[in-house]
């Protein structure tokens, strides 16, 4: 089996990424549960961190065109530990939205590629304005 270009620390950020990711899923399907939002957040800007750096995490969230963004998130995350759980949630989607916007083309990409699922992953996609990377697919030219 081939070896990730990951680092060990880098795959203990992804962990935690992904565990940030469970618990905002969880939160949501809990009814927009207070503790697991802000658990999820945590372990999301933890692995972020972990994963390209404090310095580079910063430079992230401080760029100019992403100011946005991030105080959306930021405001968002504020909201859910204040108990305003739902209001917080869509304004914090709001900035993760805006935020990592240019990465959704890849991930889409990524999914596409995804054993078993991938092609219905595909057509799901294709059907989504903006997500589609296939513009124009079945203009001859």
């Amino acid at each position: 089996m081939p070896t990730m270009w990951l680092s060990d620390t880098q795959k203990i950020g992804v962990a935690f990424c992904s565990g940030g990711g469970f618990f905002l899923i969880g939160g949501v399907m809990l009814f927009f549960d207070r503790a697991m939002l802000a658990m999820g957040n945590i372990l999301f800007l933890i692995g972020l961190t972990i994963i390209i750096g404090p310095q580079k995490t910063l430079l992230f969230f401080a760029r100019k065109q992403k100011a946005k963004g991030t105080a959306a998130f930021f405001l968002g995350l504020l909201l859910i530990l204040m108990r305003w759980a739902l209001i917080g949630f869509c304004i914090e989607l709001y900035g993760i939205i805006i935020l990592f916007g240019d990465f959704l083309g890849t991930i889409a990409g990524f999914a596409r590629n995804a054993p078993i699922v991938g092609p219905y992953i595909g057509m799901l996609i294709d059907r989504m304005p903006g997500l589609g990377s296939r513009r124009n697919a079945e203009l001859p030219v």
